[in-house]
C-alpha cells in the first residue's frame, strides 16, 4: 500500500455530479432519497417473505434473496454519496473514493455472475425437472453464491490495484457522481492503455461469460418449452423467467454499454445517465419486478397482508 501511495499527489476528487443548478440539485435529492428508500425496504420486503414462506424455500429464492441482499449493498455503496453531493458536499478523500470504486465495483460484477446462476438455476428446472432437487441441493446453491461473491471480490482487488497503482498529479475533478474505474482512470497523469485492456478482459470474463450462461440457458429453455403440448403449461414455464429476464435486460444492458466498448468512444454525459439505471434505478426495480410479475411472491405477500390484519 505504501507503494501506491508513493504514485499519487491527489489527496481529494471533486465531483460534478449530475447538475449544479441549485433547484434541480433539491429535486434530485428528493427524488433519489425516494429511490434509495424504496430499495431498501422493498428488498428487505422481498427477504422477509422468503424467509417466513416455508413453499419458498427453494434454490430459486435462495438466489433471489442474494439478489436483494446484494442491491441493498450496491445501492448503499452509491447512492449516499449521491445524496451527499447533491445537498452541497461536493468533496470526497482519495481513500474513500478508492473504497467506494472497490465495492461499488464488486457488487455489481457480483449481480452480473449471479444473474447467470439464476438462468442456470431456471435452465435446470424447466429442461431437467425429476434431478431439479438432486442438480440444485442447498450444497450447491450455497458454493455458486460463494463463487458468485468471492470471484467478483478478486477481480475487483485486481482492477483497483492497477487503477491505484497510477500517478494521479491532477486535475482532480470526477466528472460523475461516484468514483467509478472509468470516471477515475480518466484523470490518471499516464496511458491508461493497459490498465483499460485488463478493465476489458475482466469485464470479458465477469460480464460477458454469464451472459452467455443466460442466453444459452434461456435458448435450451425455448427449445423445451416448444415441445410442451398444451398452451398453459408453456405459460406456466415462462411465467417462472418473466421476472428474470426482465431484471436481466435492465441491468445488463447498461453495464454492457458502460464497461464493454472502448474508453475513447464513450459519452461522459450519456455514461453518468446509465450509471444512474444500473446503480439506482434497477436496484429499485428488482423487488417490484419479482413482487408484480411472480405469483409466488404476490401470494406470499397476500399472506402476510392479510396475517397482519387478523
Amino acid at each position: 500500500m505504501d507503494m501506491i501511495k508513493t504514485n499519487f499527489t491527489v489527496t481529494e476528487f471533486v465531483f460534478l455530479g449530475l447538475s449544479s443548478q441549485p433547484k434541480m440539485q433539491l429535486i434530485l435529492f428528493i427524488m433519489f432519497l425516494f429511490f434509495y428508500l424504496l430499495t431498501v425496504v422493498g428488498n428487505i420486503i422481498i427477504i422477509t417473505i422468503i424467509q417466513i414462506e416455508p413453499h419458498l424455500q427453494t434454490p430459486m429464492y435462495f438466489f433471489l434473496t442474494n439478489l436483494s441482499f446484494l442491491d441493498i449493498c450496491y445501492t448503499s455503496t452509491n447512492v449516499p454519496q449521491m445524496l451527499s453531493n447533491l445537498m452541497g458536499k461536493k468533496t470526497i478523500p482519495f481513500s474513500s473514493c478508492a473504497t467506494q470504486m472497490y465495492f461499488s465495483l464488486s457488487f455489481g460484477m457480483i449481480e452480473c455472475v449471479l444473474l447467470g446462476v439464476m438462468a442456470y438455476d431456471r435452465y435446470v428446472a424447466i429442461c431437467h425437472p425429476l434431478h431439479y432437487i438432486v442438480i440444485m441441493n442447498q450444497s450447491i446453491c450455497v458454493q455458486l453464491a460463494a463463487i458468485s461473491w468471492s470471484s467478483s471480490f478478486l477481480s475487483s482487488m485486481v482492477i483497483n490495484v492497477l487503477t491505484l497503482s497510477l500517478p494521479y498529479c491532477g486535475p482532480n475533478v470526477l466528472n460523475h457522481f461516484f468514483c467509478e474505474v472509468p470516471s477515475v482512470l480518466r484523470l490518471a497523469c499516464t496511458d491508461t492503455s493497459f490498465t483499460e485492456l485488463v478493465v476489458f478482459i475482466f469485464s470479458i470474463i465477469i460480464v460477458f461469460i454469464p451472459f452467455l450462461l443466460i442466453v444459452v440457458s434461456y435458448a435450451r429453455i425455448l427449445l423445451s418449452v416448444l415441445r410442451i403440448r398444451s398452451a398453459s403449461g408453456r405459460h406456466k414455464a415462462l411465467s417462472t423467467c418473466a421476472s428474470h429476464l426482465t431484471v436481466v435486460a435492465l441491468f445488463y444492458g447498461t453495464a454492457i454499454f458502460m464497461y464493454m466498448r472502448p474508453q475513447s468512444k464513450s459519452s461522459r454525459a450519456g455514461g453518468k445517465i446509465i450509471a444512474v439505471f444500473y446503480t439506482v434505478i434497477t436496484p429499485m426495480l428488482n423487488p417490484l419486478i419479482y413482487s408484480l410479475r411472480n405469483q409466488d411472491v404476490k401470494g406470499a405477500l397476500r399472506r402476510a397482508i392479510a396475517k397482519r390484519r387478523t
